[in-house]
C-alpha cells in the first residue's frame, strides 16, 4: 500500500504532464515544417469514394493558434494550480480550502435562522415546522445511512421512533449523544459465566425477562449465573443508562432475538459506535437535530400554520 501513498506516483504523473505538453509543441511544429509527398494538382493521392481526394494543405492558421493557446493555458494552469506533484501552485489553491470556504459561506447565510432555534427548547423547536424540515435534512443526510430514513434503524442500529433509549432519551441526553458519539462495549462473558450450557441457561434466563419464549428449566438454572451481568444490566435486567446497557425486559433486541443471538453475545460480546458529529454539525445544527430525534420519538407534531 507504501507505494500508493509514496511521493513516486505524484512525481511520475507530474513528469508525464510536462512531457506530453512538449510532445505537443513538437508535433505542432513538425506538421508545420514536413511537406507530404503531393501530385502535380496538389493532392496525397488518396481517393476514397471515387472522386473524394486529400488535399495537401497547411493547417489552418486560427487552428494552429488556437493549438498553441491550448497549450499555454496548460502550463498557465500547471503553474497556477496544483498539477505537478506536490507543487501547490502559486494561488495556493485546495478541494479541501474551497469546500471550507464555501461551508463557511452557507454558515454564515444561515446562522441568523439558527440563532432563532437555538434560543427555544428542544420541546418547542420540534414543533416548528421550519426547523423540523431542516432537521428533517440534517437527519437524512448524517443519520439515515445507520438509522434509516425512517429512524426506525435495524439489526445493530437502534429505533429512534419508540421509548427504549440505550443512554436516555431526555432532549440533554440525546443533544449528548450527537454531539460526543457513545461506544458501547459489551464484553465476553461466557468465562465470568462458567460453561457452555451456564451460558445457555442464562441466554434463558434472559429472555425469560421479557416474556419471550424460553426453556423455563434451563431459564431458573440460568438466575443465579445472571449475576454476572447483574454489575451492568442491574439484578432486575432493566439495564443502566449511565453506561448505555440495555434493558433485557422490555422485548426490544438491538442485535437478534434468541437464544443462538444472545449466547452468541454472551460468547463473543460486542462493540457498537454512535460517531460524534460535533466536527461535521455546529452546536445550532445539533440543537435542531436533537430536536427533530427527540420529537420522533414523542410524538411531537409541528404546530398548524
Amino acid at each position: 500500500m507504501s507505494d500508493f501513498t509514496s511521493n513516486f506516483w505524484s512525481g511520475f504523473v507530474a513528469i508525464i504532464t510536462l512531457v506530453s505538453i512538449v510532445a505537443c509543441l513538437v508535433l505542432l511544429w513538425f506538421s508545420g515544417k514536413t511537406k507530404t509527398m503531393s501530385t502535380a494538382d496538389n493532392t496525397t493521392g488518396h481517393v476514397w469514394d471515387g472522386d473524394l481526394r486529400e488535399m495537401n494543405n497547411p493547417l489552418p492558421r486560427w487552428w494552429v493558434w488556437l493549438f498553441v493557446i491550448t497549450v499555454l493555458f496548460a502550463v498557465f494552469y500547471l503553474v497556477m494550480y496544483p498539477g505537478l506533484g506536490s507543487n501547490p501552485g502559486q494561488l495556493g489553491w485546495t478541494s479541501t480550502g474551497q469546500h471550507t470556504a464555501e461551508m463557511d459561506k452557507g454558515q454564515k447565510e444561515v446562522a441568523p435562522l439558527y440563532a432563532k432555534f437555538a434560543a427555544m427548547k428542544v420541546e418547542d423547536v420540534a414543533r416548528d415546522p421550519q426547523a423540523m424540515g431542516i432537521g428533517e435534512r440534517l437527519f437524512m443526510n448524517n443519520c439515515a445511512q445507520c438509522h434509516g430514513s425512517d429512524a426506525r434503524g435495524g439489526k445493530g442500529f437502534p429505533n429512534l421512533t419508540d421509548s427504549d433509549w440505550l443512554h436516555g432519551g431526555t432532549p440533554e441526553a440525546i443533544t449528548e449523544t450527537l454531539t460526543k458519539g457513545r461506544i458501547g462495549n459489551m464484553p465476553p462473558m461466557a468465562a465470568a459465566v462458567g460453561t457452555a450450557d451456564d451460558v445457555k441457561n442464562v441466554a434463558n434466563y434472559v429472555l425469560s425477562l421479557s416474556g419471550s419464549p424460553n426453556d423455563s428449566l434451563r431459564a431458573s438454572l440460568g438466575k443465579a449465573k445472571f449475576g454476572a451481568c447483574a454489575a451492568c444490566h442491574g439484578l432486575d435486567g432493566k439495564g443502566n443508562t449511565a453506561i448505555g446497557a440495555p434493558n433485557l425486559t422490555d422485548n426490544i433486541w438491538l442485535h437478534g432475538y434468541g437464544e443462538a443471538a444472545i449466547t452468541a453475545m454472551v460468547n463473543g460480546g460486542k462493540v457498537n459506535q454512535m460517531p460524534a458529529q460535533a466536527d461535521k454539525l455546529s452546536p445550532e445544527q445539533i440543537h435542531v437535530l436533537a430536536a427533530y430525534v427527540w420529537g420522533m420519538s414523542n410524538n411531537a407534531k409541528p404546530a398548524a400554520k
